[in-house]
C-alpha cells in the first residue's frame, strides 16, 4: 500500500476502498479476542491515520506559503471513517455478548473467562480480556 498511496494512477476513493477492504480486515482479524492496553490502542489511531496521511499528502499553508502536514481533525473531517479502536471494542463486545450465552458449559467460555493453574510469572500481571470488557462497559 506504500507504493499505492501517493500515486496518482488510482482515484482516492479507490485508495479508501483498498484501505477499508483489504488493509482494515487484515489488521483487526481476530480482534474479538484482544485484550487492548492502551499503548496498543495509541498504535491503532497513529496507523489509522498514517494513510489518509498519506493519500492526502501534504497541504498548502496560506498565512506562511509552506508545505504542512494534515492534522488528525482535518484528516477526520476529509475522510469520515469510524475509529479503529471503537470498532475494535464494538467486536469484542459483540464476542463477550456471544460468550456469555454460550453458557459456562462450553469450552470458550472457560478458555476465556477461566483461570489458569501453575504458577505466575513476576511482575504485574496482564490485563485479561474479561477486565477488559467490564472496564469498556464502565
Amino acid at each position: 500500500m506504500q507504493n499505492l498511496s501517493p500515486s496518482s494512477l488510482l482515484s482516492k476513493n479507490l485508495k479508501f476502498k483498498i484501505y477499508r477492504t483489504i488493509i482494515l480486515g487484515f489488521v483487526s482479524y481476530g480482534c474479538q479476542t484482544w485484550s487492548l492496553t492502551l499503548r496498543e490502542e495509541r498504535r491503532l489511531r497513529v496507523f489509522e491515520n498514517r494513510l489518509p496521511r498519506r493519500i492526502f499528502g501534504p497541504e498548502m499553508d496560506e498565512v506562511t506559503g509552506e508545505w504542512r502536514k494534515l492534522h488528525n481533525e482535518e484528516l477526520n473531517y476529509l475522510y469520515c471513517s469510524p475509529n479503529i479502536v471503537r470498532v475494535i471494542k464494538s467486536r469484542i463486545m459483540r464476542w463477550a455478548r456471544h460468550v456469555a450465552r454460550i453458557g459456562e458449559s462450553k469450552g470458550v467460555y472457560m478458555a476465556l473467562v477461566g483461570n489458569p493453574e501453575g504458577k505466575s510469572q513476576l511482575g504485574r500481571p496482564r490485563l485479561r480480556w474479561e477486565y477488559n470488557i467490564k472496564m469498556d462497559l464502565q
